[in-house]
């Protein structure tokens, strides 16, 4: 059974574990089409949250970067964060091999995703998170091709929860580019190193939108990427993983340039690996340039209890604080138990600290610090 690169690194980094992978995949159930098998997968991903003290509403994210899917409506209460179904048909290993994938959102993430087109009148609790056709060519060890809608070549963390280490997503993650609509090729020159280029409408989600009126009608996002993976050969380093990307193109307003260096390190003591991210977001004119660092540690204690840790650092320029620098420090931890099967289940806490300054509201004014507390159940299928 193959397996896609971004499940691999999942596993070489300990997020999720090879067997709960190949069951995932084993769980997709084949469906005969016209023209030839298709598998349906997905999740339902729902948590609980709780803010402690009282009008903290405003606590998840700072006033220039709010965290990706967090927000005012699941502070202190239970929530649906979304409903994902796959339908797809992967690659096989011919040398004109044909597929598709299309992921749909359901429920308030999706909204949030902001993948609508540039028809869509209004957020609907409906987004379609990847929609594509997969290709072969017969060049070399096989030059695979993607056009469509898809989740953009760089960073740590998958904007779904049920692919990451932790529920809550790091600053790095957010202030990433989600999805692109263009055309993206990927090739592995051998067993180490893996290479991917495309070309897309622009930097944003949007399903469909152009740079045009603000550039010319044919101005494009251009993206790259480089993985490095240690081979089986490499004793108990095989599986870690080096990944450098970038995204430069059109942005809302503004020209933007994302960079990104990660890594996922494998280590002597079974069960443990360590990874790190650097992310930075460079805003051409507006000079409103973010940067953010993250660390992370997993360990699988058992087949069914594994524990995950993550700081991070997040610097930005922010015109609404008067300040020209806000940084902030985050720590997050979670204890991830598999009570049933094909069942994920995690607690967390998490911790915001602002260096300078009180970026999170509170009744009371503005506060310094944020916590949260969380328990989130996914069920895959």
């Amino acid at each position: 059974m193959k397996l896609n690169q971004w499940t691999l690194g999942l596993a070489a980094v300990g997020v999720i574990s090879l067997p709960s992978a190949l069951r995932a995949e084993e769980a997709a159930v084949p469906v005969m089409t016209a023209l030839s098998s298709t598998t349906i997968s997905g999740y339902v991903d729902t948590s609980a949250q709780w803010n402690p003290g009282t009008g903290t509403g405003g606590n998840i994210g700072l006033p220039f970067q709010p965290t990706l899917f967090g927000g005012t409506d699941k502070v202190d209460g239970f929530n649906l964060n979304v409903v994902q179904l796959s339908i797809s048909k992967p690659l096989d290993e011919t040398d004109w091999a044909a597929g598709y994938r299309v992921d749909l959102w359901f429920g308030p993430d999706a909204n949030t995703l902001g993948t609508q087109s540039t028809l869509s009148t209004g957020s609907s609790d409906l987004a379609i998170r990847q929609a594509y056709v997969a290709t072969r060519v017969p060049v070399g060890t096989g030059l695979d091709v993607k056009m469509g809608v898809f989740d953009s070549v760089i960073g740590y963390e998958s904007i779904a929860a049920v692919d990451n280490p932790n529920f809550t997503r790091s600053y790095g993650r957010t202030i990433e580019p989600r999805t692109h609509t263009g055309v993206l090729a990927s090739y592995r020159v051998n067993e180490l190193i893996s290479v991917s280029a495309g070309v897309a409408d622009t930097v944003g989600p949007q399903i469909n939108s152009r740079a045009w009126p603000v550039k010319a009608e044919s101005y494009k996002t251009y993206l790259g990427s480089v993985a490095i993976t240690a081979p089986d050969s490499w004793g108990w380093l095989a599986g870690s993983t080096l990944y450098g990307g970038v995204v430069n193109g059109f942005s809302g307003s503004d020209n933007t340039t994302s960079w990104y260096l990660g890594g996922t390190v494998a280590t002597p003591i079974e069960g443990l690996r360590l990874g790190a991210a650097w992310d930075v977001l460079d805003f051409h004119n507006i000079g409103l340039d973010h940067w953010a660092v993250s660390v992370y540690s997993s360990f699988a204690a058992t087949d069914r209890l594994s524990l995950h840790a993550r700081g991070e650092l997040i610097t930005g320029v922010a015109g609404l604080t008067g300040k020209d620098n806000v940084q902030v420090w985050a720590l997050t931890g979670t204890v991830q138990y598999d009570f049933w099967k094909n069942v994920l289940t995690r607690a967390e806490v998490r911790w915001d600290h602002a260096d300078e300054g009180k970026y999170f509201s509170a009744n009371n004014g503005l506060r310094r610090n944020s916590v949260l507390f969380a328990a989130n159940v996914i069920y895959k299928f």
